[in-house]
């Protein structure tokens, strides 16, 4: 298999090289689940990075939710989130020479929240991301007192503030937005419709799938909605790559 494991930064990071030949200046940086599973198992993934020709790199930061907030499980020191601009971003540049906009976001459940939340901060290095079964409303988690959330926020509130859909920024925005979540996913597919909802109104262009079910919020879901999700993200680096600027 094509994957195998590095370290950047002094941090564990899942790298996908397709086989053969491939177009350097793209790269997808893959944002993990709160259940912490790799996609050096899950096929359906593999196949359509190799199908498109896409390199990936998947780091891994325990269960940081991938917020700016320091989270001791990861690094005392560095956040998810800068780890993912400081040292994983100039990786995908030394690595596959992708620069942004050649740079995708990609992630899944807790790691779908962070794709959507950092590419809403940070639109001009991220103007392309999916996000499969996002869990945009975590503070919702926090409530239920959720160990990971309760070291990072000191309340709901503040997990509330800072989550994706209250960093839309009406001027500026990712370029090429797309996300999906199960209807049979009951604690999430809400919060994805409401982030749909605020979008739509503000006029903000994205593609959304909410009616698609298949395995609620797993990996059968997520597997199943692979195809769609890494050939949008093919296709949308393929534009950006042609914008004129």
């Amino acid at each position: 298999m094509p994957w195998s494991e590095t370290q950047i930064a002094g941090h564990p990071c899942d790298v996908f090289v397709p086989s053969g030949d491939f177009p350097r200046g793209f790269a997808v940086l893959y944002l993990h689940g709160l259940e912490l599973q790799r996609l050096t198992e899950k096929s359906a993934f593999t196949d359509e990075f190799e199908r498109h020709r896409l390199p990936v790199l998947a780091p891994w930061t325990g269960k940081s939710w991938w917020t700016d907030r320091l989270c001791p499980e990861f690094d005392p020191a560095i956040t998810a989130e800068r780890h993912l601009l400081d040292h994983i971003l100039p990786e995908a540049v030394s690595r596959f020479g992708a620069v942004p906009p050649g740079v995708a976001l990609l992630g899944t459940g807790m790691g779908g929240q962070g794709a959507l939340r950092i590419a809403f901060r940070h639109p001009s290095r991220f103007p392309v991301v999916a996000a499969l079964s996002p869990a945009i409303d975590y503070w919702l988690r926090y409530r239920e007192g959720e160990e990971s959330l309760l070291s990072l926020y000191p309340d709901a509130e503040s997990a509330r503030q800072d989550s994706a859909t209250l960093h839309v920024h009406p001027l500026n925005w990712p370029r090429n937005l797309w996300f999906c979540c199960d209807p049979a996913d009951a604690r999430w597919h809400e919060s994805a419709d409401r982030l749909h909802m605020k979008l739509a109104a503000l006029g903000i262009p994205h593609e959304v799938d909410l009616q698609t079910t298949g395995g609620g919020h797993s990996f059968d879901y997520f597997n199943r909605m692979a195809p769609n999700a890494i050939g949008f993200l093919a296709e949308r680096l393929l534009r950006e790559s042609r914008r004129v600027l």
